[in-house]
């Protein structure tokens, strides 16, 4: 089955394919996060992980490794991410099923620990110690309570924002 208006049931550019087999097609990411981002799709049209079927999932995941040596013949990643999104609440925009593998470079983001976890923000890095939802809370102190990660979580959530300052000696 396939459907004329998903990105991935239309013909591919070939350049972007760098991998095909009776279940799966590898290809490069038209939006890349990263050097050498890879997404694995199941040639047949399938919404989610959870529609897929057994056999599809085992070929997505074996497919990771092809992807791994695909990018490492081009790319020296220091190492990766790899991801689903399902449903509109996940952050699902294509709805044909795709694995991320994305690769990670020493120092592409400050502080990398958390990885996926910071698919909500302020839940990524347990290892900080701030883990409760800065939303909830009327009061910042500073020090080890700063303000940049509230006012980070805020306008994520936002749609707009008006910012009044007051200063006191």
């Amino acid at each position: 089955m396939t459907d004329k208006s998903c990105p991935f049931c239309d013909p591919l550019p070939e350049d972007r394919i760098f991998y095909r087999d009776q279940l799966v097609i590898g290809l490069w990411d038209g939006f890349p996060v990263s050097e050498g981002h890879a997404l694995l799709v199941p040639v047949r049209h399938v919404p989610t992980w959870f529609e897929a079927s057994t056999e599809e999932r085992i070929a997505l995941t074996q497919a990771i490794v092809v992807a791994r040596e695909a990018i490492e013949e081009k790319h020296r990643p220091d190492g990766y991410n790899i991801g689903i999104n399902s449903g509109d609440a996940a952050g699902q925009t294509v709805f044909h099923l795709h694995v991320h593998l994305i690769p990670r470079y020493r120092g592409d983001v400050p502080d990398p620990r958390g990885g996926v976890r910071h698919v909500i923000p302020s839940r990524g890095n347990y290892l900080t110690g701030v883990n409760s939802s800065p939303i909830a809370r009327a009061l910042v102190t500073g020090g080890d309570d700063p303000l940049l990660p509230l006012l980070k979580e805020h306008l994520t959530r936002s749609n707009a924002v008006d910012i009044a300052v007051a200063f006191t000696m």
